[in-house]
């Protein structure tokens, strides 16, 4: 299967470096530059453009232009075929404000991509779509996002369908059910009506999802014709009724990892291929043994053992071993067995996003963290943080919230979630790395196998420090240290050290979760701690609902500081002896008296 790239290509030269962020950003594969690969070149017009999509249209994902919409328009015109067929277009103008899914918004992923696009330059993704628009889900699209692919049906006609908001039935025989949580997800089908999308392993007449969980697991004799691969493998499938769709990938034993006939099979149907010790091959059991293969490869089962390891724990085989031997002008001889997945998800290693969504107001969250949950189909977090990023949600994400108290349980499955494939935004409120959730993440994913480890992100964001700190004034322009009061987690002793060492030390100190109905004499102990190394009129600001509608952000002394005001969405910024306030804003100075600023 040939690579299906992304191109980026412009109708002015102004906009290249508009592109290139595209580019290094993984957004887009390609840029078209003039045929002499000068970005000057001022031949380079939209008769050039129309050559390259000529050329590239049938074989790529998508294009993402940088020009006007008629322009655009008048170029793709005379290639339109089918939407089912048609890459995605995205149109961008060259400041980068608006991305405008103009072609393949659903089946392509013209929207997606938009709004990715929009969440790495700061800008909007302008989707005029109805399903967008009315807030249903796009029933063509949404499964891709859960690692399923699309099968053959009548597409139009559904969508036809749910845009009269008609009944829709859905029966699901594979994949996990928790996409029926998504907004609008249709409801499965009743013993007695035909459904009109089917999730699961076979093709069938209504519109179909097909999870990718069947391994084929395969041997062959060294030089075996591709055509005998090719063969043996569709008609079984065929004699299953199963789909090709459904298939994640194929298998076999690592002295079989360079049979040229079998990296073709691979490449050319996009199925990864993985390859297996004998040794561990050999610890499978398997229905059908053979003596004559342990003999010359050190294991009994290839193609039975291989499906089952790569399918997984509790896997079982769909098909046992069977052989197919070489008919005229063919060589060799092959085994193959099918191994489904237990996993109700696709088998493939997914991504988790750990993301700061700064303290509240969508302003600042950014753009990073942006595109991170456009990409992501489940959000994971406290249900408080996940309503004020709510306005961001799309209908197919699906929003898991969890308990306040209960951050290792939330970890734990956004975790379960991208092992089993997914690409999963779990949220901390300001920056993840700092009082959030990147820390416990990244202990339960460093105790994974790390072949069993999916892509692992962290997306800063902006902390409560930080906007405090702009609120009140400058108050962190000297060395400064964080202290969170909470002792769920930390010994109160251990934190009773650490005040006694800032205060020592003279650091501007921010106090984190100050004070709980459950936990109301910390802060005063804070407090007295404090004050044994510096006066009772050092600044202090309290600073609560940081970037939120109920912000409030009050200066007061050390001395006097109201601990009755104050709550876990109160945090405290307690100045050292430099620190002063004037004009209403609190300032710590650069240097100490005397020191030479640089």
């Amino acid at each position: 299967m040939t690579e299906r790239l992304r191109w980026g290509f412009a109708l002015s030269n102004n906009a290249l470096p508009l592109l290139r962020r595209l580019l290094n950003a993984g957004l887009i594969d390609r840029i078209a530059l003039p045929p002499n690969g000068s970005e000057t070149d001022p031949a380079w017009s939209s008769r050039g453009v129309a050559e390259l999509l000529s050329a590239e249209w049938q074989q790529s994902s998508a294009f993402v232009a940088v020009g006007a919409c008629g322009a655009i328009t008048r170029l793709i015109a005379p290639l339109l075929g089918h939407k089912s067929a048609d890459p995605a277009v995205v149109v961008l103008d060259p400041q980068g404000r608006f991305a405008i899914p103009l072609l393949g918004g659903h089946a392509a992923g013209g929207e997606a991509l938009s709004e990715q696009i929009a969440a790495l330059l700061g800008g909007a993704a302008v989707l005029t779509g109805a399903c967008r628009s009315e807030g249903r889900l796009a029933l063509d699209s949404f499964g891709e996002a859960w690692g399923w692919r699309r099968g053959s049906g009548p597409w139009d006609v559904l969508m036809k369908q749910a845009q009269r908001q008609a009944p829709i039935q859905v029966a699901q025989t594979g994949g996990n059910n928790r996409w029926q949580q998504l907004d609008g997800a249709p409801s499965t089908a009743s013993s007695s009506s035909a459904p009109d999308l089917v999730i699961g392993n076979a093709p069938t007449a209504a519109c179909n999802w097909h999870p990718p969980s069947l391994w084929l697991g395969m041997g062959c004799e060294r030089g075996t014709s591709l055509s005998l691969l090719d063969r043996c493998v569709d008609a079984t499938l065929a004699e299953l009724n199963l789909a090709p769709e459904a298939v994640a990938g194929v298998a076999t034993a690592d002295r079989k990892a360079d049979e040229p006939a079998l990296l073709d099979l691979a490449q050319r149907r996009g199925w990864p291929l993985r390859c297996f010790p004998a040794e561990q091959l050999a610890a499978v059991t398997v229905p059908n043994p053979s003596a004559a293969v342990a003999a010359e490869l050190g294991t009994a089962s290839v193609a039975e053992a291989a499906a089952l390891l790569a399918a997984g724990p509790a896997a079982q085989l769909r098909a046992e071993k069977r052989i197919e031997r070489a008919q005229p002008g063919e060589q060799g001889a092959a085994t193959l067995a099918i191994g489904q997945a237990a996993s109700q998800w696709a088998p493939a290693r997914g991504q988790l996003h750990l993301i700061g969504s700064g303290p509240g107001s969508l302003d600042l969250l950014t753009s990073d963290a942006r595109r991170a949950l456009a990409e992501s189909c489940v959000w994971v977090g406290y249900g408080l943080y996940l309503d004020l990023l709510e306005p961001l949600r799309r209908p197919d994400q699906l929003r898991s919230d969890g308990q306040l108290t209960q951050e290792r349980e939330r970890c734990r499955e956004a975790l379960e979630l991208a092992c089993q494939g997914l690409t999963v935004a779990l949220i901390s409120s300001g920056d993840s790395g700092i009082y959030g959730m990147a820390g416990l993440a990244l202990e339960q994913w460093m105790a994974l196998d790390p072949g069993d480890r999916p892509a692992f992100t962290v997306h800063p964001g902006i902390s409560a420090l930080q906007l405090a700190a702009a609120r009140a004034g400058a108050p962190l322009m000297h060395d400064f240290c964080t202290v969170s009061l909470s002792d769920r987690l930390t010994p109160w002793a251990v934190i009773e050290k650490r005040l006694q060492a800032a205060a020592a030390g003279d650091f501007v100190v921010a106090l984190y979760n100050p004070r709980s109905m459950g936990r109301d004499w910390q802060l005063g102990r804070a407090r007295e701690l404090l004050l044994e190394a510096r006066p009772p009129g050092t600044p202090a600001v309290l600073a609560r609902q940081l970037g939120r509608p109920e912000e409030a952000v009050s200066l007061h002394t050390l001395g006097d500081l109201p601990l009755d005001q104050v709550d876990m969405l109160t945090l405290v910024l307690i100045g050292n002896s430099t620190s002063r306030v004037q004009g209403g804003r609190m300032v710590t100075p650069r240097g100490y008296p005397g020191a030479e600023l640089g």
